[in-house]
């Protein structure tokens, strides 16, 4: 068997693309684009990557992109002020402040002053408490993008048996609750889980996002299974002094025998930027009183 490859770059461009239609649609309505407002402290290199991206993308979907940049020392009470700030603003319908934080910041603090309206990472422990009760809110980019890519591949995801390992805030536990809210077994498994190939080898649907390169084996796949790998870590390449990407799976042994996998890179990287769109046109729409399809993204 050799697994079919999830194209995530594909899926992306694709819920861009119909992201741009609704924006302009949403500019036409209102008279005004959808805002999202991005604060960057410090000169953190892959943040400030990850923040012109997220610009970029953001303008080339129609809508309003709001950078402030803020010097590493720059104390608490003014990056708490520029976030309130951000809250009382009309124009701004997303907020997201860029982590990891300078050290002396504390980064729980500064979500919990975001308005969980505008809170499109979907990091607010308001969100996170809809997510678990079944509530309309905002879900981390990443898991909603795992599960937009599980539902493009299978469907109906009811009944199947999941494993999700990992127990982070940002995808582990949120990932487990939207497969749980599509009436998965779901399994939260861990570094520290006993017996762990045999757990993840009754999966037909395994989650990978442990942070550790190529930690899942081939041999700890059940046949047929659909394998999403959120790992990125960098490693030592073929050549000396190169170095490479890989997942937390070890994709060739994954890939000879699932039934669906995820490359990485192309796999669940490009969909964070997209659902980060995607949650910002909704807290647009929501934020205007307009009606927007529970599948139109």
């Amino acid at each position: 068997m050799t697994a079919n490859v999830i194209d995530g770059k594909a899926f992306a461009a694709n819920l861009r693309a119909r992201i741009a239609t609704l924006a302009a649609e949403f500019t036409q309505a209102t008279g005004r684009q959808a805002g999202l407002a991005v604060v960057l402290v410090g000169e953190d290199p892959a943040s400030q990557v990850y923040v012109r991206s997220k610009g970029k993308s953001t303008v080339e979907a129609g809508m309003a992109s709001f950078e402030h940049k803020l010097p590493a020392d720059t104390d608490e009470a003014t990056l708490l002020a520029l976030v309130e700030q951000l809250n009382a603003d009309p124009a701004v319908d997303g907020i997201l402040v860029q982590l990891p934080l300078p050290r002396h910041l504390d980064e729980q603090k500064v979500i919990a002053t975001i308005n969980p309206d505008k809170d499109v990472d979907g990091f607010h422990v308001t969100n996170a408490g809809r997510l678990a009760v079944g509530q309309a809110g905002f879900v981390p980019c990443t898991p909603l993008g795992c599960l937009m890519l599980l539902q493009d591949r299978l469907g109906d995801l009811s009944g199947l048996d999941a494993v999700v390992i990992g127990r982070s805030n940002i995808v582990g536990k949120p990932m487990a609750q939207l497969l749980l809210a599509q009436s998965c077994t779901v399994t939260v498994a861990h570094s520290r889980t006993r017996n762990l190939p045999d757990v993840v080898r009754r999966a037909d649907i395994v989650v990978a996002a442990v942070g550790r390169p190529e930690m899942i084996r081939g041999d700890w796949i059940k046949p047929g299974a659909t394998v999403i790998d959120v790992g990125i870590n960098r490693v030592a390449g073929a050549v000396e002094g190169k170095t490479r990407l890989v997942g937390d799976v070890a994709y060739a042994e994954a890939a000879a025998v699932a039934g669906a996998i995820t490359p990485v890179p192309g796999g669940v990287g490009p969909m964070t930027i997209a659902v980060l769109l995607r949650n910002t046109l909704v807290a647009a729409y929501r934020h205007a009183g307009l009606p927007l399809a529970p599948d139109a993204i």
